[in-house]
């Protein structure tokens, strides 16, 4: 119990994002199913029945995530807290949470059921499967931010509902979008999937900014509140990911309209499809990490402030020297509590820092420099093998095709200084530095890279011959990426 609760804070925004994205895509397929493909059965029956069968499997997919990792959040949830009030799990049963949570399992449970009868649904499915996704949304909100608020939520609620509702209809929608795009019989289909889809997706567009407006007046506030705390910054953060997404959005709203005159082939919108679904992800994840801070205008102290954050992103040198690991905060402080047990010979040994006890690493300036040195030759090897890749492409420099194996220089770098107190450089043990989230996540980052070194080398040296293959190496890519906003 007490490795739940070290690891907690980070897995519970995991799982949380991961939750946003089935629900997202649960709701998104429903409305597809209901809204954009099967109003088009009629017309042209035999065509579309592989673009319904797709959605079918879309739904059943999505629901079953929804059952896993709702189920999981809430076992984690009421294990915490059963353990953290001394309770029974029969006490706990009764929090709203849980409660919200068993309403929201069965109902994607339910969704799943009614997406399996008939290929071609009926009107009274339609319309079954259209309030059952009603009451999915209810169920969502009812363990929202919004709702746990004592007063005044009636607001917040709305925009929660916006939002949620808005990203399910654009971007829980398109993996049901790109599967019509490949099984559509005719490009003329294809081109009123896709107008029906970009009507529904731009509904979610008004929907998710109309809430965002409510949300950054009501939870940032301010000018300062952006730049200042971390749930500005990660706001900021999400609405450039939702920037590039509306410019992904409306390339693929203009290739759309053209490919039914044969101006634009489908593979390049079903491109577009696939990097829209990317950042996407991304961007509920994002969103994942910013429920799990407090909002912005209730932290009114200790605000970074302008000259601070100018000071910090103006180019500037790298450090290429780093502080001695002896001078560090934790090496230095067991360093002294050594001395003095020697002093006191009978007194037992005493760690400067025990992962998952609940306190703080203790950090100097030392730290910070440290740190800096890190990322900044992080940086310079990611530089290197940009460089290299270029070289590559040249045509002129066929050694660069090894480029990838540079990824192997960071992966043993971060592994030997990402966590100094950590072995091989510190005295803490690899698994026990586990229940430490930091050091988790830099652990998995490593792991991470080296895949991306492996297979990546190995499709440029030619070892590897797969198209299909050849995408994983931009999978991981983005992996890493969204792994990142969740970093602490």
């Amino acid at each position: 119990m007490s490795t739940l609760f070290d690891i907690f804070g980070f897995l519970n925004v995991v799982l949380r994002g991961l939750d946003f994205v089935a629900q997202s895509v649960l709701l998104g397929s429903v409305a597809f199913a209901v809204l954009v493909a099967t109003p088009l059965a009629g017309d042209v029956q035999r065509e579309l029945r592989p673009v319904l069968v797709g959605c079918r499997r879309v739904i059943q997919v999505a629901a079953l995530a929804v059952v896993v990792a709702v189920t999981a959040i809430t076992v984690v949830n009421a294990a915490v807290l059963a353990a953290s009030l001394t309770v029974s799990w029969r006490e706990v049963a009764g929090a709203g949470f849980v409660i919200a949570g068993a309403a929201k399992v069965i109902i994607a449970a339910m969704i799943g059921l009614l997406a399996s009868i008939g290929s071609v649904p009926a009107a009274s499915t339609r319309s079954a499967l259209g309030a059952a996704g009603a009451l999915f949304l209810c169920t969502a909100l009812a363990d929202s931010h919004a709702a746990a608020r004592l007063r005044d939520n009636g607001l917040p609620l709305l925009a929660t509902g916006a939002h949620e509702l808005g990203a399910a209809l654009w971007l829980g929608g398109l993996p049901c979008f790109w599967w019509a795009l490949r099984r559509a019989g005719t490009r003329e289909l294809a081109s009123r999937i896709g107008k029906r889809f970009s009507a529904l997706a731009i509904t979610g567009v008004a929907l998710i900014l109309a809430g965002a407006a409510i949300f950054v007046a009501m939870y940032i506030g301010s000018i300062d509140a952006v730049y200042g705390t971390a749930y500005g910054a990660m706001a900021l953060t999400k609405s450039v990911l939702l920037g590039m997404l509306l410019l992904l959005g409306f390339a693929n709203f203009r290739a759309v309209r053209r490919v039914a005159a044969g101006g634009t082939a489908l593979p390049r919108v079903r491109r577009f499809v696939e990097v829209e679904m990317g950042i996407g992800f991304a961007v509920l994840m994002a969103a994942a990490s910013i429920t799990s801070m407090p909002p912005a205008v209730d932290l009114t102290q200790d605000r970074v402030t302008f000259s601070e954050l100018v000071e910090r992103i103006t180019p500037a040198i790298p450090r290429l020297t780093s502080p001695e690991h002896a001078t560090l905060a934790i090496p230095a402080l067991q360093a002294r509590l050594d001395e003095e047990r020697r002093a006191e010979q009978e007194s037992p040994t005493v760690r400067a820092f025990v992962p998952g006890s609940g306190m703080l690493p203790p950090r100097n300036l030392e730290d910070l420099e440290w740190s800096e040195y890190n990322h900044h030759w992080a940086g310079l090897l990611v530089a290197a093998m940009g460089l290299a890749a270029l070289a590559q492409r040249s045509g002129r420099a066929p050694w660069a095709k090894h480029w990838p194996l540079l990824f192997l220089s960071l992966a043993v770098f971060l592994f030997l200084r990402a966590d100094p107190e950590v072995w091989p450089m510190g005295e803490i043990g690899i698994i026990e530095s586990l229940k430490d989230p930091e050091v988790a996540q830099h652990r998995l980052f490593v792991l991470l890279i080296v895949a991306f070194a492996l297979f990546e080398w190995s499709l440029r040296t030619g070892r590897i011959d797969s198209h299909k293959l050849m995408r994983i190496f931009p999978l991981l890519m983005a992996l890493g990426g969204t792994l990142l906003l969740t970093h602490s």
